[in-house]
C-alpha cells in the first residue's frame, strides 16, 4: 500500500549531475533548477556533522570569500563524486526544491546522468547517493547517450551518430548506433582544466593571482580557438605576486587562446582517436551528417569551425548545448519503460 501511494504522489525527476552545474528536470514541468555544484558548510568541531549553510548559487557567491570556520565544497570532481556526504546533501536539497509535492508519501523516481568513463564503483556511488537523498528508484544514464537524445540525434537507427560533450569535469566523445555506444573515449578535466590554464597563464605572464571564478569569466568573455575578426580585450583584476597589492592588467583573446591551446588540442586528438577506432560504415555516416557538440565547452568561439577543418567532417553545435543532457533526460522520463535499454543501472529503495 505504501509503495502504491509513493508511486502515485512521487514525481519523475532527471538530474544532470555536473561538475560545474546541476540541472534538474521534472516531468510535466520542464527544467526547474540550474544551479552551481557548490555547497557552503560550517566546519565540524570534534568530528561532528558539518552544518550546511548554502547550496548552489548562494554557495558559489561565497567561493574564496569565506571566513575561518566556513568552507565551500565542490562535491563533484571530474564528473564523479569526490565527497559522498556532500553529494547526497546536494541531491537531497535539489530534489526537495524540485518536488513541491514533498509530503510524507513523495519519493520520486530519479534518473541521473554520469560520464561514460566512470567505473562501476563510481556509478554505484551515484545510485547510493540518490537513494539516500530520498529517491524511490535511482537510474543512471551515460552522458553521451543523454546528450545525443537531447540533440535529437536518431541514435536508435542503424547509422553512426557522433556526439562530443565538453563539460566542466570531462569531455566525452562517443559514436552511437542502434541505441547504444559503439566507441567512446573520455578525458578528464575539460572546462576546469581550461580555467586552470588561464590561472597559470596569469601567474606566469602577468605575475597576477586570480581565483577560479575570475578565470571562468575570462574564459566566457575572451575564450576562442581560432583568430577573431576583431580580437577582444578586458581588464582583469587580482593580487600582484610581486608585492601582494591589488593590480589590474589588460588581457586579450590572443593571450587566452594561446593559454588554452593545449587543452583544445587534446580534445581534438581525442575526437580523432575515436574516429580512428570507429567501424568504416559508421565513419561514412558521420562524414555525411557530421558530429554534434554539447556541453558548456561547445560555446568556445570558433570551436565548431576548427574541428570541422581539422577532422574533415561537418560539425554542429546543439541548439542549447548547456542543457542538452537535461533535454535527453527529459526524453528518457517521457517513457521510462521504453527507454530502459539506455539505462545502465537500476536500483530500487526498500520501503
Amino acid at each position: 500500500m505504501f509503495r502504491l501511494f509513493s508511486r502515485f504522489f512521487g514525481s519523475d525527476i532527471g538530474i544532470d549531475l555536473g561538475t560545474v552545474n546541476v540541472v534538474v528536470y521534472v516531468k510535466g514541468k520542464g527544467i526547474v533548477i540550474n544551479e552551481p555544484s557548490v555547497i557552503a558548510v560550517r566546519k565540524s568541531v570534534r568530528g561532528g556533522r558539518k552544518e550546511i549553510l548554502a547550496v548552489g548559487s548562494q554557495a558559489k557567491a561565497m567561493v574564496g570569500k569565506t571566513p575561518a570556520g566556513i568552507e565551500t565544497v565542490k562535491p563533484m570532481r571530474e564528473g564523479v563524486i569526490s565527497d559522498f556526504d556532500m553529494t547526497e546533501a546536494m541531491i537531497s536539497h535539489f530534489v526537495r526544491l524540485a518536488d513541491d509535492r514533498r509530503g510524507f508519501f513523495s519519493r520520486p523516481r530519479v534518473v541521473v546522468s554520469v560520464p561514460a568513463c566512470v567505473t562501476e564503483v563510481e556509478r554505484r556511488a551515484v545510485v547510493d547517493a540518490t537513494l539516500s537523498a530520498g529517491a524511490r528508484e535511482a537510474y543512471v544514464v551515460e552522458e553521451p547517450l543523454a546528450a545525443a537524445l537531447g540533440a535529437s540525434l536518431p541514435i536508435h537507427e542503424p547509422r553512426g551518430n557522433m556526439v562530443v560533450d565538453i563539460g566542466g569535469g570531462t569531455c566525452e566523445v562517443a559514436v552511437l548506433s542502434m541505441g547504444g555506444i559503439v566507441v567512446s573515449k573520455s578525458i578528464r578535466g575539460a572546462g576546469d582544466e581550461i580555467d586552470s590554464a588561464i590561472v597559470s597563464m596569469m601567474r606566469l605572464n602577468h605575475k597576477l593571482a586570480i581565483g577560479d571564478a575570475t578565470a571562468e569569466q575570462i574564459k566566457c568573455d575572451l575564450g576562442s580557438v581560432v583568430p577573431l575578426a576583431e580580437e577582444l580585450r578586458m581588464e582583469v583584476k587580482g593580487r600582484a605576486l610581486t608585492d601582494g597589492l591589488p593590480r589590474s592588467v589588460t588581457l586579450s583573446s590572443v593571450q587566452v587562446r594561446e593559454a588554452i591551446e593545449p587543452i583544445v588540442g587534446k580534445i581534438e586528438d581525442t575526437i580523432r582517436e575515436t574516429l580512428e577506432a570507429t567501424p568504416p560504415e559508421l565513419v561514412k555516416d558521420i562524414y555525411e551528417q557530421g558530429l554534434v557538440l554539447a556541453g558548456g565547452g561547445a560555446l568556445l568561439r570558433g570551436l565548431s569551425q576548427r574541428l570541422s577543418q581539422a577532422l574533415n567532417v561537418p560539425v554542429f553545435v546543439a541548439d542549447d548545448p548547456l542543457i542538452a543532457v537535461s533535454y535527453g533526460l527529459a526524453k528518457v522520463l517521457e517513457d521510462l519503460d521504453s527507454k530502459r535499454p539506455v539505462l545502465s543501472t537500476v536500483e530500487r529503495g526498500s520501503l
